[in-house]
């Protein structure tokens, strides 16, 4: 494999944009723990090896359980391990990653529009895209996963 770019060092004011809206993530008033759900079900479904990666010991270290965390590929087998609202947002997150397939329904958009406000709708869009956008970054440029540095 040839080297490739260090994206965030070839183009810092980029990476830090980026930044910013995961900051502003952070301060949305959505639980952390949604966010990054949300976050490793993209990387799941881009293939995104770094960010799987990231995600997933971000997920540990927050305290979410083994048992949980490898049934987010198949959440919507994983009976009420997801509560409503994790099950509506990785759905959500599901439709809008895969727009070009989906369209994005108007049944989707109500069932994710029931159970988020506005806000909390546009805040976990912003996410579903901002991961697209880093996954897009992690594939292009191979990003390293930790797992595979150590």
């Amino acid at each position: 494999m040839i080297d490739r770019v260090d994206y965030a060092a070839a183009s810092p004011e980029g990476y830090k944009a980026f930044g910013n809206v995961y900051v502003t993530l952070l301060k949305s008033g959505l639980p952390k723990e949604l966010i990054d759900l949300v976050y490793l079900r993209v990387s799941q479904i881009n293939g995104c090896a770094f960010c799987i990666d990231m995600h997933s010991r971000d997920l540990l270290k927050s305290g979410l359980t083994i048992d949980k965390l490898v049934l987010v590929p198949v959440w919507r087998d994983a009976g009420t391990i997801f509560s409503v609202r994790e099950r509506v947002a990785l759905a959500w997150a599901e439709t809008v990653t895969r727009v070009a397939e989906t369209g994005v329904t108007d049944d989707d958009y109500r069932a994710a529009s029931a159970e988020f406000d506005a806000k909390e709708l546009a805040d976990l869009t912003y996410a579903v895209g901002l991961m697209n956008a880093f996954n897009r970054f992690g594939i292009s440029f191979r990003s390293t996963p930790a797992a595979a540095k150590a």
